[in-house]
């Protein structure tokens, strides 16, 4: 399986999960409802983050700063981990619950362009076997942390 296929792949799972959240979070009763989605995306955006930023990001870097992208990246990460991260200061529900479903609209946002973008740059720029080769590193660093 290359890189990109594993990748899109998680990405589904992520806009089935948002779907779900921007499903239930206006109907959350609690805070800690809302807080425990909320620490559950960003448990989960930080695995795929890492992984992608380690096997994906690395080998493409030059390509971002050609088309100027390399710190919105970056950017759109860190506004992501901080808008969660302002969901779990919360101290009201109105307050989490608008906050979750911003971190969601942003990560929403961000999926998209790299599904539009850094996908096909990558299959563009890379060649298939290096594809497949970081594909099966993403494998393993993904049975490894479920080992774990």
């Amino acid at each position: 399986m290359k890189i990109t296929e594993a990748l899109m792949a998680e990405h589904l799972v992520f806009h089935n999960m948002f779907d779900y959240i921007e499903q239930k979070v206006p109907e959350a009763k609690s805070l800690g409802e809302v807080k425990f989605m909320a620490g559950l995306v960003e448990s989960m955006l930080k695995a795929h983050s890492d992984h992608e930023d380690e096997l994906f990001i690395g080998p493409l870097e030059h390509c971002f700063e050609q088309i100027g992208q390399r710190d919105v990246f970056i950017q759109e990460h860190q506004e992501m981990d901080a808008t969660l991260q302002r969901v779990q200061d919360a101290i009201r529900l109105p307050q989490a619950r608008e906050l979750l479903l911003v971190a969601v609209a942003h990560s929403r946002k961000h999926f998209d362009k790299e599904e539009r973008i850094v996908f096909p740059l990558a299959e563009r720029v890379l060649n298939s076997k290096t594809l497949t080769s970081l594909g099966q590193s993403w494998m393993h660093r993904r049975n490894t942390a479920a080992q774990h």
